[in-house]
């Protein structure tokens, strides 16, 4: 069952079918029958200015933790907090945003944003102010592409994100299925390892302390529930490379140079392959691995190093000939701009589900192209995340291409469909209709969501967190 929120836009209002509304429109006599008629067509859910937040639920499902905001009209908007993050990073903003305005977003980010932070500390910001948008645009009647100043363009181009395959031959077959589904640029993920995923011989390093505990990183497939501690070698002997002098021999770069060789064989030249997935290994031997692999003009090498170490991607970037990206744990479009200035990266990479949300987005657009510097948009969220990132990339300045990393999850854009065009595709090879539907342009199907859950009902009551206080100072 799909839940679309109640709305009467003031277009739909004039265009009505009724004597009443033809005569408004002609300019015609009004009569108080007339009146009263029009009265009993106006849905009170169109007073913007009286609306108000009364409440917060979460619901916990597939890649995806989706935050609705009710308010006292009865409509609702939607944000999703970053995948891999806790719903307290949203619930805990909720006694500080009930009884305000939504359509104030401006107001309610000035107020919340300081509860936030790089990476999924960011989570709960963003998902509040992409769901203030969408209340908005419903209570208004339009897009939020039309509040952020109007669209640049009609279709954002996606790329589809593969997960790593053990040979480049799989790989280059996996992604010449993906151009021949129409995709434009894609993304494969890429790990030096050898036959039976061994990595004999292709590392030089120290050995782990086998008496050191770790937290299990959490997510692990296979591992033990989060905040387990085992030995160090039973999960990630080398924690972050970037400090233990961890680097590349000449056979992982043979490995690697021979995997993009097959790949680049079996799909050509003309499509755009980016990269990610490497680790954070010490800037030296990174520079050893871009220029072995800058001959297969790759789109980028993507968080080669933490984006907070601006002298060392300006090292690597002048180093080689790949474009160098970053960006998806940053908070908020000001955190580019040491990135910027000091000229460090090609492509900057935001995560709106953790950036502040979509105008910080659209910010970080436009930012960048003052700088002369590429946009795209990291996601690997759920689809909320992806219809709020349409908005801000249509808005923006310039735009590359926005990340769609489910291409291999059958269905799960199932969860919604568009409220201007229900029965059009999503993603339509390899592109995203930029929605005209009031707010962020979708509606959810309620029954593939309630299959989904992961734990909790279906946006279960939060009442506990009414009343959550802490002093947040002075503005």
């Amino acid at each position: 069952m799909f839940q679309q929120e109640s709305n009467v836009s003031r277009r739909t209002f004039i265009t009505g079918t009724t004597s009443a509304t033809a005569a408004v429109a002609a300019g015609s006599l009004v009569t108080n029958a007339d009146l009263e008629d029009i009265n009993a067509q106006v849905n009170t859910n169109s007073g913007p200015a009286a609306l108000r937040i009364t409440d917060m639920r979460i619901a916990h499902s597939d890649r995806s933790m989706l935050m609705r905001l009710d308010t006292n009209q009865g409509i609702s908007g939607y944000g999703e907090i970053r995948y891999d993050c806790s719903k307290a990073h949203g619930l805990i903003l909720k006694s500080r945003i009930i009884g305000m305005n939504p359509c104030n977003v401006a107001e309610i980010f000035r107020k919340i944003k300081k509860h936030g932070e790089f990476g999924c500390d960011g989570g709960g910001v963003s998902a509040v102010e992409v769901a203030c948008w969408d209340l908005a645009g419903k209570a208004w009647g339009v897009p939020v592409w039309q509040m952020l100043g109007g669209k640049m363009r009609d279709r954002v181009r996606m790329y589809c994100d593969t997960t790593s395959m053990p040979t480049g031959e799989g790989m280059g077959n996996h992604l010449k299925e993906r151009i021949a589904q129409g995709w434009t640029f894609c993304k494969m993920d890429l790990h030096a390892g050898g036959e039976g995923g061994s990595t004999a011989g292709m590392y030089t390093r120290p050995a782990p302390d086998p008496t050191a505990n770790r937290p299990v990183r959490r997510g692990m497939a296979d591992g033990p529930p989060p905040d387990t501690k085992l030995p160090m070698g039973a999960y990630n002997p080398y924690g972050e490379h970037l400090f233990t002098s961890t680097f590349f021999t000449d056979k992982a770069l043979d490995w690697l140079a021979d995997y993009c060789e097959t790949v680049r064989s079996i799909v050509g030249y003309e499509i755009p392959i980016a990269t990610d997935h490497y680790g954070h290994f010490p800037i030296e031997t990174f520079i050893k691995f871009a220029r072995r692999l800058d001959k297969y003009n790759l789109a980028w090498y993507e968080d080669v190093v933490p984006w907070f170490y601006p002298d060392q991607l300006r090292r690597l970037k002048d180093a080689c000939t790949t474009p160098i990206c970053t960006g998806e744990d940053v908070y908020l479009a000001e955190g580019f701009k040491d990135l910027f200035e000091k000229q460090a990266i090609s492509v900057i990479h935001p995560d709106l589900a953790n950036l502040g949300g979509i105008l910080e987005t659209k910010k970080a657009i436009d930012l960048a192209t003052q700088y002369g510097v590429a946009s795209c948009i990291h996601n690997n969220n759920g689809p909320i995340t992806l219809f709020a990132s349409a908005h801000a990339a249509a808005a923006g300045d310039q735009f590359l291409a926005c990340e769609y990393h489910q291409a291999d999850v059958p269905h799960f854009l199932d969860r919604v469909r568009r409220t201007d065009k229900p029965n059009d595709p999503i993603i339509d090879r390899g592109y995203f209709a930029v929605p005209n539907g009031p707010g962020l342009g979708f509606e959810i199907n309620m029954d593939v969501l309630k299959a989904n859950l992961h734990e909790g009902g279906l946006f279960d009551p939060t009442t506990e967190w009414d009343n959550e206080t802490s002093f947040d100072g002075h503005m």
